[in-house]
């Protein structure tokens, strides 16, 4: 994957975004444990940013994915996940199902105003007791006369205080549970949605994450993404872009707690001389850097394939290994050479330590991207 001068663009409009529109006040969303995902998208939209390998049709810029691909690697340049990560909700997460198979009426009422900026998305899939077994859900909607009728909560579900929509997976039939799930759009503000306390957790201290309740809610069938029972199959799909939306954004971020580490440690001195003067140091940061750079490849190899059509399931969930790994390993190595300065609450590194550590959670924890590659190798049984 070679970025043109377009792509050069796309990612100078985001980092000027970054710059004046987001990394001044993520302190400030860091201790109210909250961003404002409505004025900030409304400026993403305005700029074009949240459609740009979406329909034209639908206000999108009807770019190859590869220039998406630009906008998500400056993302990593955000100071705190949780923006990012709200960000890419919307992007990579909630959206590429409605965009590749909704009907012109969900493109029209749901996916425009999500590319324009002017409605916030969540995903809905995972529950208390199903997490990254997704054929696990228990939230069903069956069939009352046109409409569905949905009960069942949902958990750790991002934007979610904020939303205007939630593209919501649930069971709509007793079929077998791969080919009883759709995937449904269902406003925030129908009777019957409520919303836990914003979740207190680890890291993504910025982003609002909170439990879903739905208690007989009642939405058109014609709000359902695509044909109904092919919901499990649009989700895995969905799944693809989410993860390697996770190996993009964190490039950048990655190399940016690398340089932290470089400016700190060529400033302490101890024993005698610089910390990075240490060859233990230098060496260690010049590994990790290293990494970054098979992860880039990697990454950016998958993208050219999955533009071409191919199916990236195997390399896509390598893709997510690898970064999550290696955010953690990473943030924990850096974190090391700040010493007691780095255990400190606000320090960058830890910062990207408590925020990273989700890299290997969420989206599909590590153990089952191995269990699909090793599906995909021929050497495990397929999951039924």
């Amino acid at each position: 994957m070679i970025y043109t001068e377009e792509h050069i663009a796309i990612a100078q409009t985001t980092a000027k975004l970054i710059e004046n529109e987001i990394n001044p006040y993520c302190d400030q969303w860091e201790e109210e444990g909250i961003f404002p995902a409505k004025e900030l998208f409304k400026k993403m939209g305005s700029l074009g940013l949240l459609g740009i390998h979406k329909p034209a049709e639908y206000g999108g810029m009807g770019l190859d994915y590869s220039y998406h691909c630009a906008f998500t690697e400056e993302l990593g340049m955000i100071d705190s996940g949780g923006v990012s990560m709200g960000i890419g909700v919307q992007t990579d997460m909630a959206t590429p199902a409605i965009a590749k198979h909704g009907s012109d009426y969900v493109k029209r009422e749901f996916l425009a105003p999500a590319i324009a900026g002017d409605a916030v998305f969540s995903i809905a899939v995972s529950e208390p007791s199903a997490g990254s077994d997704v054929a696990q859900i228990k939230t069903n909607a069956r069939k009352d006369g046109d409409d569905y009728v949905i009960n069942g909560t949902k958990m750790w579900i991002t934007n979610s205080t904020q939303s205007d929509y939630l593209c919501l997976l649930a069971n709509t039939s007793d079929d077998s549970r791969h080919k009883n799930k759709s995937l449904i759009v269902i406003p925030s503000d129908t009777p019957g949605v409520s919303f836990s306390e914003r979740l207190n957790k680890l890291g993504m201290r910025s982003s609002d994450t909170a439990q879903i309740f739905l208690d007989d809610v009642r939405v058109p069938q014609r709000n359902r993404v695509g044909e109904e029972g092919f919901g499990f199959i649009y989700q895995m799909e969905q799944f693809q872009e989410e993860r390697l939306h996770v190996g993009m954004v964190n490039l950048k971020g990655l190399e940016k707690i690398i340089q932290h580490t470089i400016e700190y440690t060529s400033e302490r001195n101890i024993f005698g001389q610089r910390v990075i003067d240490h060859q233990v140091v230098r060496f260690r940061l010049a590994e990790l850097q290293t990494e970054i750079e098979a992860l880039r490849a990697l990454t950016y190899a998958t993208i050219t394939r999955y533009i071409a059509g191919e199916d990236m399931t195997r390399m896509a969930s390598m893709v997510k290994l690898k970064s999550g790994r290696l955010t953690r390993e990473v943030t924990d190595s850096c974190l090391q050479y700040f010493g007691g300065m780095g255990y400190m609450w606000d320090n960058p590194v830890a910062r990207s330590f408590r925020d990273g550590r989700l890299g290997s959670i969420g989206g599909g924890a590590d153990e089952v991207m191995l269990e699909i590659i090793c599906q995909r190798m021929g050497i495990a049984p397929q999951v039924r």
